[in-house]
């Protein structure tokens, strides 16, 4: 069977980068983008610099596709109709009610994607799960697909995406694996052998799996607890380096020259953030109380919880420095996105460490080269819990957005995104907090600097 045709539903940081690439490797698949915020597809529509999504080497690539063989519609309908396969790329946040919340998957952006896939269909269909989910996720698809549309048969794959934000279109077109689940069934392995001849467009075969579906489904949430759970334990180590007077840097070399464990995720940092990791280590702790396996459940847990208190830890020296009355200093934060490379601040520490420093009187300023004015506000009013005065806190902070400032208008320093232009500034005089060891290797240090 030869994909002429695919729709995505979801135009987010998964949706766009993966089918722009999928496109510009496979230029006789058209392939139309689609969702419900027409706010989003306008702004794919719009100019190449003002993509909805900041990746490097992504507007390059929608600027060759776009309007060729790459669509982006709001137009739901009719996608779906003409699509012979379509990938769910929707987001699945945390639930915030009911049964498991604040660690289960809220899933009714995947099962609204499944009545529309229902009601729309007048042919057989192939339904990529490509968003994160839950482990038997495809069991409850299927069943909303037959009981809303039985006269049409779907076969469900899964193929969770793998991407860093920050460096997803070089993870796309060099993927350490491509990874597809389905069911062990004729219909079933055709469906699977349709997608792996996308991918065989550009990825060596060799670095395609495939699997059972639960399988598929299941490594995407081990594969992002694995990688939080090394952030959380070189962090953990950081605070005892703190206080025998060993170097945190030295430490996490020595440990990464180890071949059994290697140095990726031993940087030490203020912690982890954005969309996925602590989203999905919860959801895989609520997993393993739904089975009963409540030490396994507190374990994984326990890397959310070292996050957490790297982040207070951090803000509290901060505090601590200044014998907890922040009133009379001026602060600069420096990043707001929750990595380098990415206009995504969901769950960025510079949210939860700002509410810290605000909360002790400190006079805020907020710096980020590609988050906007409006996202940072936005975070504020979403993420600060202690603080409930939202029009008194947008008249107290100075958010700058990408704007030029002068560093000479502050007294401290907070670096909380590894932006590079930050090693340019010179910070002569001021008091320097890096939550991310930016500066360790610049030399001539002519400021009071605190590093992990």
């Amino acid at each position: 069977m030869r994909i002429k045709n695919i729709c995505c539903i979801g135009a987010g940081y998964v949706g766009g980068p993966t089918m722009s690439v999928i496109a510009f490797k496979c230029p006789e698949i058209k392939i139309t983008v689609v969702d419900s915020s027409p706010e989003k597809i306008k702004a794919w529509n719009g100019p190449i610099d003002k993509l909805p999504v900041y990746e490097p080497g992504l507007s390059e690539i929608v600027k060759k596709v776009r309007g060729r063989n790459l669509f982006f519609s709001n137009n739901i309908k009719d996608s779906i109709q003409q699509a012979q396969m379509i990938f769910v790329a929707v987001n699945t946040p945390t639930r915030t009610s009911g049964k498991g919340a604040g660690m289960a998957a809220d899933l009714k952006n995947v099962e609204s994607c499944a009545l529309d896939i229902a009601k729309y269909s007048n042919n057989n269909k192939i339904i990529v799960e490509k968003s994160t989910l839950p482990v038997r996720t495809a069991e409850k698809i299927k069943e909303i697909l037959i009981k809303e549309n039985s006269h049409v048969h779907f076969e469900i794959l899964s193929n969770p995406e793998f991407l860093a934000e920050g460096t997803a279109i070089q993870d796309l077109f060099k993927s350490d694996r491509i990874l597809i689940g389905g069911d062990p069934t004729p219909k079933g392995r055709k469906a699977i052998k349709a997608l792996v001849e996308i991918y065989t467009r550009w990825v060596p075969k060799g670095k395609i799996l495939t699997t059972n579906i639960w399988s598929s489904e299941l490594s995407k949430l081990a594969s992002n607890a694995m990688l939080a759970q090394r952030i959380s334990s070189i962090n953990s180590l950081s605070s005892l380096c703190q206080k025998t007077g060993a170097k945190i840097n030295e430490l996490s070399k020595a440990i990464g020259l180890d071949h059994r464990i290697g140095p990726h995720f031993l940087e030490p940092s203020v912690g982890f953030g954005g969309s996925c990791f602590k989203k999905d280590i919860l959801n895989l702790v609520y997993l393993c109380q739904y089975y009963g396996l409540y030490e396994v459940a507190e374990y994984w847990n326990q890397v959310v919880l070292i996050n957490d208190h790297k982040i207070k830890d951090f803000a509290s020296r901060i505090v601590n420095k200044f014998s907890n009355d922040l009133s009379k200093i001026e602060i600069i934060i420096l990043g707001w996105a929750f990595k380098a490379n990415t206009n995504d601040s969901r769950e960025s520490p510079s949210i939860y460490v700002a509410e810290q420093l605000y909360l002790a009187n400190a006079s805020l300023s907020i710096y980020d080269p590609l988050v906007e004015k409006d996202k940072v506000i936005n975070d504020i009013k979403t993420y600060w819990k202690k603080s409930k005065n939202f029009k008194k806190i947008v008249t107290d902070i100075s958010v700058l957005g990408n704007q030029k400032f002068d560093i000479k208008s502050y007294d401290v320093c907070v670096i909380l995104t590894e932006w590079d232009e930050f090693k340019e500034i010179d910070f002569k005089g001021k008091v320097v907090f890096d939550g991310r060891n930016l500066l360790l290797k610049v030399p001539n240090k002519n400021y009071e600097y605190y590093s992990l």
